[in-house]
C-alpha cells in the first residue's frame, strides 16, 4: 500500500465522473476510483496476500461512485485494511457470506416461501391450506424460528419424534415437507450440505418405518346398512349443508369435489356431471352419472337465475364454498364424511355383482398397473349409470338389502324399450 493517503477530493471526483475519461485513479492506502465512462464509476480496495516474495494481488469492488461518497469509500477501504491486517482475506469472506445470505432467513420464513412458489402447480388451494397447517400444527413449534442454514438432525428429530409413535402417517407427511423445504433452501444457496430430513440412510436408521408402527386407520365409515335411514333423516333437514351431504352420498364424491360443485359442471338434462381435472385427486377430469335421486336435490336448490359459474351448495356468502367442517357437523360420531365412500364401496362389493373396476371407477380411483391404465382408456360410464342408479334406489329404500345384481340388465331392458 502507498504511503500517501486521502489523495483525491470530492471536487476531483466529481471531474473525473464528469469527463470520463476511463482509468484508475488512487486515492491511497489500496483505495481507488475507476471511471468507466462519463458519470460512470466505482470504487475498488487493492490488496495483496500470501507469503512475503509470493503474494498475490485483489481488486475488490466497494460500490458505485455515485451511491457512495468519498468519505463512506474510505470507510470501507479502513475496515478492508483492518481485515488484511488480522489476516482475513475480505473478497474471500464477502464470497462466505454471499453463500450462506439465507442463513438469516427462519425455517418458516422460508416454508412459505416455497409454498408460495409450488402453489400454483398445486391441483388446488386446498393443498396449500393443508401444508400450512400441518407446519404450524407440527414443525413450527420446534423449527420455525431457527435459521434455515443451521438445521440439523437434531432439530428435525427434536420435531418428528414425539409425534412418530402416536400419528405415524401425520409425523411421515410433516418429514416430507420438512426435506422439501431444506431441499429449496439448498438449491437457493441459503443452506449446504446433506439434508437432514431425509429418510433413506439416514432418519430410516432413527425411526421406524411409518407402516409398521401401527397398522394404518382408515376413515371410520357408517355401516352401509344404516346409510337409507340416515339419508331419510336428512331428507327432512333444512340448509344447503344436508342437501350437499345428500348429494356426496348419492354420487359417492369427495367432500371437496361436492362442496366445490359449480353449475357449469351439470348437465341436468344428460343427468352428467363432469368434475374438472383441476378439482380431482387424480388430476384428471371425471364423470359422474346422475341418478334421478341426485337430480331431483338438485333440481330442488337450482336458482331461478342461474350463473354458470355460481357454487351449487354455498356457503354464508355466495362466493364461498360451503365449508368441511358444516356439513362434517351434519354426521353422527363414529363416521367421517369421507366414510360414506367406503360405505358405498362396501355395499357395491357385498351385496351387488357389479364388476369390480365399475366400482373403482366409480370411485374416481386408478385400476390397475400403468400398463393396465395405457390400454384401459375408457370411463365405463353407461355401466357406472346403473351402479350408480341401483345405489341410489337403495338408499332411498326402494330395493330391499341383499343382491341386487340384476339392476343393470333391469335398466337395460327399459332403455331398449
Amino acid at each position: 500500500m502507498g504511503r500517501e493517503i486521502d489523495k483525491l477530493s470530492a471536487g476531483a471526483v466529481t471531474a473525473l465522473l464528469k469527463a470520463g475519461k476511463p482509468g484508475s485513479f488512487g486515492d491511497g492506502a489500496g483505495l481507488y476510483l475507476v471511471v468507466t465512462g462519463a458519470g460512470a464509476g466505482s470504487w475498488a480496495f487493492r490488496y495483496s496476500t500470501g507469503p512475503r516474495g509470493h503474494q498475490k494481488s485483489h481488486w475488490m469492488g466497494l460500490g458505485a461512485a455515485n451511491t457512495f461518497g468519498l468519505k463512506e469509500a474510505r470507510e470501507r477501504a479502513r475496515r478492508c485494511r483492518q481485515q488484511v491486517q488480522d489476516g482475513i482475506d475480505p473478497l474471500a469472506q464477502r464470497r462466505e457470506a454471499k453463500a450462506t445470505s439465507g442463513s438469516g432467513l427462519t425455517f418458516q420464513a422460508v416454508a412459505e416461501l416455497y409454498i408460495t412458489a409450488h402453489e400454483p402447480a398445486w391441483r388446488s388451494k386446498v393443498h396449500a391450506q393443508q401444508w400450512r397447517q400441518s407446519l404450524k400444527d407440527h414443525v413450527f413449534p420446534e423449527l420455525g424460528a431457527l435459521p434455515v442454514a443451521a438445521i440439523g438432525t437434531g432439530d428435525v428429530m427434536k420435531a418428528l419424534e414425539p409425534l412418530w409413535p402416536k400419528k405415524p402417517e401425520t409425523a411421515s407427511r410433516a418429514r416430507q415437507r420438512i426435506e422439501s423445504i431444506l431441499d429449496y433452501a439448498k438449491a437457493r444457496g441459503w443452506r449446504s450440505g446433506d439434508n437432514p430430513a431425509r429418510w433413506r440412510g439416514h432418519l430410516s436408521n432413527l425411526l421406524a418405518a411409518p407402516g409398521k408402527v401401527r397398522p394404518i386407520e382408515h376413515h371410520p365409515a357408517m355401516p352401509w346398512h344404516d346409510v337409507p335411514a340416515f339419508l331419510s333423516g336428512l331428507g327432512g333437514r333444512q340448509g344447503t349443508a344436508a342437501k350437499a351431504l345428500a348429494f356426496l352420498i348419492l354420487t359417492a364424491a369427495r367432500s371437496g369435489e361436492a362442496r366445490g360443485a359449480v353449475w357449469s359442471e351439470l348437465d341436468l338434462v344428460k343427468g352428467v356431471w363432469t368434475v374438472p381435472a383441476s378439482r380431482m385427486k387424480a388430476a384428471r377430469e371425471h364423470r359422474v352419472p346422475l341418478s334421478e335421486s341426485a337430480l331431483d336435490l338438485l333440481r330442488s336448490v337450482r336458482p331461478e337465475e342461474l350463473e354458470p359459474r355460481a357454487l351449487v351448495f354455498p356457503g354464508a356468502k355466495a362466493d364461498k364454498a360451503l365449508s368441511d367442517v358444516a356439513v362434517a357437523k351434519l354426521v353422527p360420531g363414529g363416521a367421517t364424511i369421507h366414510g360414506f365412500r367406503s360405505s358405498f364401496r362396501t355395499w357395491a362389493g357385498e351385496t351387488t355383482n357389479f364388476p369390480r373396476e365399475v366400482v373403482e371407477q366409480a370411485l374416481a380411483h386408478r385400476i390397475g398397473d400403468a400398463v393396465e391404465q395405457a390400454y384401459a382408456r375408457g370411463d365405463l360410464f353407461a355401466r357406472r349409470r346403473h351402479l350408480m342408479d341401483a345405489w341410489a334406489k337403495f338408499c332411498s329404500g326402494q330395493a330391499p338389502v341383499g343382491d341386487v345384481s340384476d339392476l343393470e340388465s333391469e335398466r337395460a331392458r327399459r332403455v331398449a324399450q
